[in-house]
């Protein structure tokens, strides 16, 4: 399973790219920092849902380098 899949690899304040729920069918990812983790479970197959600092809200795709 790939990082972004597992909740314990994603924490606040790490840089993320998401994909918003309206760019699942063209795959647009949006790059942001964590504020909030939305999902609960221990892992997700499409990846871990969370809110940025700016408001939006998404699926973590890939967690860039710090």
């Amino acid at each position: 399973m790939e990082a972004h899949m597992i909740r314990a690899n994603i924490k606040p304040g790490m840089t993320v790219e998401i994909v918003k729920k309206e760019d699942q069918r063209t795959g647009k990812r949006t790059q942001g920092i964590v504020k909030q983790l939305l999902t609960n479970s221990p892992n997700h197959t499409r990846g871990i849902k969370v809110r940025l600092t700016d408001g939006t809200v998404g699926r973590v795709q890939a967690i860039m380098e710090s």
